[in-house]
Order: C-alpha cells, then structure tokens, then sequence
C-alpha cells in the first residue's frame, strides 16, 4: 500500500473514532500561522512544530502564513479549508480576540477547537536610537501637543501594543481616537518602519525587538508589565507615571468539527511538545513566559479574555 493511501486509511480511522490520534503521529501536521514572517505568532507556530517534531509526535509540519486584519484572515482560510482535518492546526492569542472585537469579521473562534495556550509575554515600547525624543515622557508631551503627529507603530488594529497605546493617550488625558496607529502585518514590517523612521514609537514582544534593543539600534523605553522583567532593564510604564499594565499571550486552536477524542489527542501532543529541549530552548531564546494551559481551563480563559479585554477597549475609547 502507497504510503499516501495508508495515511488516509487512517485518518478515515481516526474520523470515526476507530484509532486514537496517536497513531498519526508520523503524518504530516498542517499548521497556520495567521501573520506573515517575522512576528511573534510566526516564530511561536515555528517554535512549536520543531518542537512537535522533537518529541516525536508529528514526522514533518508545514507552514501557512496568511498575515491580515489581526489574523482574521488566516482564521478564516484556517475554517473554511480544514473543517474537520484532525491534523490541521493554528496559532493565535490575544491579539486576534482584539482583532475580532474592532474588527467585527465574518468568521469567528467559536468556528475552531481550542486547544492550549502556550506562552505569556509583555509589549514593549522603542524608538529608533535617532529620534529626537529620549523617554516615554517625551512622547506623551508630543502626544498631548498634537496627537496626530505621533506615529504609533505595531500590529494589526486591536492587538496588544494597539490597545496600550490607547490606554496611554487616556492616562494622558488625550481623546483615544485621535491616536495616529500605524498597524502593521507582521513583526518583520513593522521593525523595518519603526528602523527607517517611518513611525514614532513601535511596540511588540521584547522577543521581537531585542536583537536592535542591544546592538543600540533602538531605544527601549517601557514595558508593559507590572514590574520590571527579569534580566531586562527596562522602566515600566507604571513606574514612570503611567497606569497602564496590559499583557500578552499566544495558544494553538485545531479545527472545527473534530471529535473529542482527536481534540485530546492534539492536546496532548502540544503539550508533550512544551517538554521537550527544543521548547525550553525556544522560550529562553525569546524571553517568552511559559503559560501552559489546556482543555476545558483554557477555553474558559479564552472566553473570559474576550469579556476582559473588550471592556478595556471599550475604556479606552477604542470602541
């Protein structure tokens, strides 16, 4: 038997609830990274399946990079094409629920399975090492001058760095709405404006920025944590006057339509991933907090972030 046909053999299997998913472990896992190259969803989805890989639970993973609208078009490509595929899964986190509460998109996540949430992690704020401005307070002092002439730069409407820039404009007494936010598709765009000027401020995951951050290229000037990170001397926003503490995290969703049991299945296959070195290697390598969280717990905490973060943007003045 071709290996092709055997593989479908067992899908049809596990389809009916005839094998575990653990028997697929040598297919070929489909993953969609709903952001184009370069962020932090890209290399989360990268991190991942060699991870996979590593603990022997996947044989290959493929990429899908399909970057837009805070990953609401990847998340509907991701529905409409593998409704059903027990091998077919997608990264995402907070910033596509921002996404789906500004953006109003006609697919949602109730429309996929979710699985775990992975990592944790703070934005932080840079300018590039020519700006004429030096700290937060600099910007802020601009801001309340002229509010347009302020180019905030970083991901899609209604991510993280978005909603905090927002937050920021109101702690300053500043109309939310007048902020001028540049977003961009990925990390690797929104680095190469926030380097050529094009942009103010940028904002993203400290993993992102971090190899300019020390090699002086640009200027980090706050984080939004609620206390300074381990190993990263970098002031908090809070510290410098500015009540603004919001965080970020990413998680894996499989696709509509799969059974419990090969929902388990890949449940336990993300997290088999998570001990392996590839991971711990991964996490260290970008500052990223693990946050392992799976099943029940995590859909819950999926539900419960759509309410907390829409009431903030909702605070905010951003809807």
């Amino acid at each position: 038997m071709r290996r092709d046909t055997f593989l479908k053999s067992l899908a049809a299997l596990v389809a009916t609830g005839g094998l575990p998913l653990s028997a697929l472990a040598n297919a070929n896992l489909k993953m969609m990274i709903p952001a184009n190259p370069g962020g932090g969803w890209d290399s989360t989805g990268r991190a991942l399946g060699k991870a996979l890989q590593e603990a022997g639970v996947a044989a290959t993973v493929s990429y899908d990079n399909k970057g837009g609208a805070a990953g609401a078009l990847g998340l509907a490509q991701f529905v409409s094409a593998s409704k059903g595929d027990p091998n077919a899964i997608m990264v995402m986190g907070a910033v596509m629920l921002g996404g789906i509460i500004t953006g109003k998109p006609p697919v949602s996540l109730s429309q996929a399975t979710p699985l775990a949430r992975l990592t944790s992690e703070y934005n932080v704020f840079v300018l590039p090492a020519d700006s004429p401005f030096k700290t937060m307070k600099d910007v802020v002092e601009q801001m309340k001058k002229d509010p347009g002439s302020v180019k905030w730069g970083g991901g899609s409407r209604g991510s993280t760095e978005h909603v905090a820039a927002a937050m920021i404009a109101r702690e300053a007494g500043v109309d939310a709405a007048k902020i001028n936010y540049v977003p961009f598709r990925g990390g690797g765009e929104a680095t190469a404006a926030i380097l050529g000027g094009n942009v103010t401020i940028g904002g993203s995951g400290y993993s992102e920025f971090q190899a300019y951050i020390e090699s002086g290229k640009m200027r980090a000037i706050g984080v939004t944590s609620d206390a300074r990170l381990k190993g990263i001397n970098v002031p908090t926003l809070k510290e410098q006057g500015i009540n603004v503490v919001i965080g970020n995290w990413r998680g894996v969703y499989g696709a509509g339509g799969i059974t419990p049991e090969q929902r388990k299945a890949l449940t336990e296959m993300i997290v088999k991933a998570t001990k392996t070195k590839a991971w711990a290697e991964s996490l260290q390598k970008n500052g990223w907090t693990p946050a392992l969280m799976a099943g029940a717990e995590f859909e819950k905490f999926v539900d419960d972030e759509f309410a907390s973060l829409r009431a903030v943007m909702v605070k905010a003045g951003m809807i």
